[in-house]
């Protein structure tokens, strides 16, 4: 049996950018990582240090953490799909072709993006503006594949069915540089039944085709199955369920596919938050579910 790819979320600081992501991972037993190159929700981004990201791989390479299983996250505020003012469309063009700089300054070829929300334009005209935006952005010579996030279906956000996302991926010249990030909250919250999740890899592949399938956002739903709401619970301790997301983590036709938690940190004394990755990684591992992890937590950090 393979090895399981599994890892989190984890944090880059300008101090010591990829090295702290790297250090952080091993802590949670992982052996792979996702990060931001600079918080999601803002444009302020360091400069990127090559010492750092040398002796970042000297730590991957000690502690069996692939590079290409690192999962890049572009930031929330680049939306593609809405084009009503053309200054925040273009620099979101702008932007992405900086994250996709910073990516391959870094080595990393693999770049989640959520492909954005229409607002107040028909779902039709946020596609094509995705589209083009997409077109503009990819170059030929670029190493970074980016990932469509399937999405929820909150308000206008589109990418919540596969048939959306394959009308990006065809309306996109140089769509060998584009994959699909799988996020089981999300989809589940968008309607699909993920109780029977070879079911939805059927239907994934005859819409997109498995070759395109490159990341997993292993997340718990605080929601049923088709709520549009996208709220993430920790694994096993949501509406999915522990056997149900474990089915996912080990079906053998995405075993050589990243698995990557973005479930939430919990909440502890002092309005501190904990990070559950380290416990959730372990449980994983075991294939057993721990009714008290939340609790194990809390007294760890204290």
């Amino acid at each position: 049996m393979k090895e399981l790819i599994i890892g989190s979320h984890v944090s880059f600081k300008s101090a010591d950018q990829l090295v702290g992501s790297v250090k952080e991972t091993i802590s949670y037993g992982a052996n792979t990582f996702m990060f931001y190159t600079g918080a999601p929700q803002n444009t302020n981004r360091a400069k990127i240090d090559d010492n750092l990201t040398m002796e970042a791989y000297k730590l991957m390479k000690e502690h069996n953490i692939a590079l290409e299983n690192v999962i890049v996250h572009a930031p929330y505020i680049i939306n593609l799909a809405n084009t009503e003012k053309l200054d925040s469309y273009n620099f979101a063009i702008d932007f992405l072709k900086q994250e996709i700089d910073r990516c391959e300054s870094l080595g990393m070829t693999k770049l989640v993006l959520h492909p954005g929300s229409s607002v107040k334009l028909s779902k039709e005209i946020g596609i094509k503006n995705i589209i083009d935006g997409l077109n503009k952005v990819l170059t030929k010579d670029q190493k970074v594949i980016i990932l469509l996030e399937t999405m929820a279906g909150k308000g206008s956000e589109i990418g919540s069915s596969f048939e959306e996302i394959k009308q990006i991926i065809d309306g996109v010249t140089l769509n060998d540089k584009l994959g699909v990030c799988l996020d089981t909250c999300h989809i589940s919250d968008a309607g699909y039944d993920i109780t029977n999740f070879d079911a939805v890899l059927d239907e994934f592949d005859k819409i997109i085709g498995l070759n395109k399938l490159m990341c997993i956002h292993v997340n718990d739903s605080k929601n049923p199955m088709g709520a549009h709401k996208d709220r993430h619970d920790n694994f096993g301790f949501g509406l999915l369920g522990f056997d149900n997301l474990i089915n996912v983590v080990y079906n053998k036709r995405i075993e050589n596919i990243p698995k990557i938690l973005e479930t939430p940190y919990v909440d502890g004394d002092s309005k501190r938050m904990f990070p559950p990755y380290k416990f959730e990684i372990a449980m994983i591992r075991n294939k057993k579910f721990n009714p008290n992890l939340l609790e194990e937590i809390r007294a760890y950090y204290k």
